[in-house]
C-alpha cells in the first residue's frame, strides 16, 4: 500500500507527503539509501519514487475515493540520483477520465535539478488511500 509506514515506503525510503493538492498534485520526499544504489540509485526505484508521487496525486484529485493502477510507464532518466541525498518526487493528472488517468511526474534533487521525467497511463480503482 502506498501509505507512511508502509513496507513499501519504508523501503522506497519516504521521508514525508509535503503535500497534496485537489488539482491532482502530490510532492514526496526519498532518502536515497545505500541498498537503492549500485554506484547510483537504481533506475528502478527512481521509477518507483516518481511513480508513488503520481499515484498520491490521483488520491488527492478525487478525495481519497479513486487509486490507480499503472497500465504503461516511461521514464526518461537525465542525471544519476547520487546516495545519501534526499530528492522530491512531484506528481500530477494531466486527464482523468471515466476509468483512465494520464499522469505526468518528475524527480528533483534538494538544488531544484530535474534527475529525471515519467508520464504514466492508469486504471482508475477504488481506494482507501486518503485524499489531500
Amino acid at each position: 500500500m502506498n501509505e507512511p509506514g508502509s513496507p513499501l515506503m519504508n523501503g522506497l525510503g519516504l521521508q514525508e507527503i509535503v503535500s497534496t493538492d485537489p488539482a491532482g498534485r502530490a510532492v514526496l520526499r526519498f532518502e536515497v539509501r545505500p541498498q537503492h544504489c549500485h554506484a547510483v540509485a537504481q533506475g528502478g526505484y527512481v521509477t518507483a519514487w516518481i511513480d508513488a508521487a503520481m499515484a498520491r496525486s490521483v488520491a488527492a484529485a478525487t478525495e481519497g475515493q479513486l487509486g490507480c493502477s499503472t497500465l504503461e510507464i516511461k521514464v526518461a532518466f537525465y542525471e544519476p540520483v547520487q546516495p545519501d541525498q534526499i530528492v522530491t518526487a512531484e506528481g500530477w493528472v494531466v486527464r482523468k477520465g471515466r476509468s483512465t488517468v494520464f499522469l505526468e511526474g518528475e524527480l528533483r534533487n534538494d538544488s531544484g535539478d530535474v534527475m529525471a521525467k515519467g508520464t504514466s497511463t492508469a486504471k482508475l480503482a477504488s481506494s482507501s488511500i486518503p485524499g489531500p
